[in-house]
């Protein structure tokens, strides 16, 4: 979620910190085994990556690396199991990648280097083809390692929505609106604590915070600060602050489907609208079991939320974050009814718990795993020159070793049972899969299917993976800052 980071001390000095760092695009590129040949023929989609500025509003203009001189770069529409050409070109000095998160690609175009894709050269360009799939919202980012430097990788506005249409729409909606969260101006910070009471259920098992709590005491009695974080100075939706952008035009009775994309690099986010309710009917793009009414909608990096509004509450709203700090600070959109005049109004939401099993299937029990992968997550406060280190079963990730942690056999259902031992919430993502969320804080659950799934503070998530896309497989923190510093590991396919 969101820190008070003006009560923080901000701290510079963050390229001096990145030169004692590893290089922050990772490892460079290497060939991929097996790799398709080039594609021949026109390309259906163009990006172009390269350097620009980004009026976010009046004054308020930043420089930043992005899709085509846009931020959010273009909305792409795909055709579920129809196969495209995209050119992807980079005019910048780094090598990148280009991720197509929450699709099942082969390792060749999922655009990850640690599983084998090719970089993006600098200055070079590199045509791929693949089917997209599953139908929803999914989005396309850099996935390069930022490590301190703050401009690179999700720091920077590379961030774009994918809309895969699926074969059948029955399109019972009158408007479609998509919104894309992001904050800019990221500073380093120490101190602060995160606001961890919107998740439910929230038990927390007492070993694993016995556990974190003793790790940070003993960090902190040896004489070490709190580990960097990351705060913002300027919020958006679609580029543009609040009240800088055109409104959302909407008409009483209309059934309005909004499509929202939490594009930050380090950032918990919610959403409401004053007056108004969501219909929530797909999580990570994936449709819902039960599709339940909320208050106000939650994201964790990288997550997205597809919901219906019905139109029923004529006037001037701001449909914005519910921390009023962050939404003064620009994390807000109008919406304006036809007819309606006035200032933009803004009323706090009622109180309510996001909670994933309320739209899963009604007394419904996972099928049993055929193998369970227990999963834990350190953190070592402060550990890399002032930054926090992440461990999984006790390992940072390791560019130079990019050993394979754990495997998958084809066709084996596995529950990966993750545990946290740290008080910070991780948006968990596991790469060219969807996996089911079966278990939340101990409680059982079924039938939500998801990319990413919020890790609660000293909580247990268990989530269940077919394993049907062989290849090297990215498992992380979506976190940036997390995942840098070595909350991440690899899954490869035995034999």
């Amino acid at each position: 979620m969101t820190w008070r980071r003006r009560d923080m001390l901000q701290l510079g000095g963050a390229a001096a910190l990145a030169g004692a760092l590893p290089a922050a695009c990772g490892p460079q590129p290497t060939a991929s085994p097996g790799a398709a040949a080039v594609p021949v023929g026109p390309a259906d989609y163009a990006l172009r990556i390269g350097t620009g500025l980004v009026e976010l509003g009046k004054d308020k203009i930043v420089a930043t690396t992005a899709y085509n001189g846009q931020f959010p770069g273009p909305l792409l529409r795909f055709k579920e199991g129809r196969r495209v050409i995209v050119d992807i070109r980079n005019d910048t000095d780094t090598p990148e990648q280009l991720h197509w998160h929450g699709q099942t690609l082969p390792v060749d175009v999922d655009g990850s280097s640690e599983e084998g894709t090719p970089f993006v050269p600098a200055r070079g360009s590199r045509r791929i083809a693949f089917t997209p799939g599953p139908a929803g919202l999914r989005f396309y980012h850099s996935h390069v390692r930022a490590g301190a430097d703050l401009a690179a990788g999700q720091y920077s506005g590379q961030v774009g929505p994918v809309y895969i249409e699926p074969l059948q729409d029955p399109g019972r909606y009158d408007q479609e609106v998509f919104l894309t969260l992001k904050e800019f101006e990221p500073t380093l910070s120490r101190g602060g604590d995160m606001a961890m009471d919107f998740l439910a259920p929230a038990d927390t098992d007492p070993g694993l915070k016995s556990r974190g709590e003793k790790a940070m005491a003993a960090s902190l009695a040896g004489g070490r600060s709190h580990g960097f974080e990351v705060g913002y100075g300027l919020f958006s939706i679609n580029g543009r602050m609040l009240g800088q952008g055109d409104p959302i035009r909407v008409k009483p009775g209309q059934r309005v489907l909004f499509h929202v994309l939490n594009g930050s690099a380090t950032e918990i986010r919610s959403l409401a609208l004053p007056g108004h309710t969501f219909r929530v009917v797909a999580l990570d793009g994936n449709p819902v079991p039960t599709p339940t009414e909320v208050p106000v909608l939650w994201l964790g990096t990288a997550e997205r939320v597809s919901a219906v509004v019905e139109m029923n509450s004529p006037g001037v709203w701001i449909l914005g974050d519910t921390a009023d700090d962050d939404r003064g600070h620009g994390m807000g959109v109008v919406v304006e009814y036809a007819s309606a005049t006035g200032e933009p109004l803004w009323r706090p939401p009622p109180s309510a718990k996001w909670d994933y099993r309320i739209f899963a299937r009604p007394g419904a029990t996972a099928a049993a795993p055929d193998e369970v992968i227990d999963m834990i997550i350190d953190k070592n406060n402060a550990a890399l020159s002032g930054f926090n280190q992440w461990t999984i079963n006790g390992v940072a990730f390791s560019d130079a070793r990019m050993e394979p942690m754990f495997h998958f056999r084809q066709g084996r259902r596995y529950r990966l049972r993750l545990r946290n031992a740290s008080d910070d919430i991780h948006p968990i993502h596991l790469h060219r899969h969807t996996f089911e969320v079966t278990g939340v804080a101990g409680q059982p659950t079924a039938g939500v299917m998801k990319d990413v799934v919020m890790l609660g503070g000293y909580q247990a998530v268990e989530i269940d993976v077919l394993a049907d896309n062989p290849g090297r497989t990215l498992f992380h923190c979506h976190q940036q800052l997390h995942m840098d510093f070595g909350l991440m590991c690899l899954f490869d396919y035995a034999g």
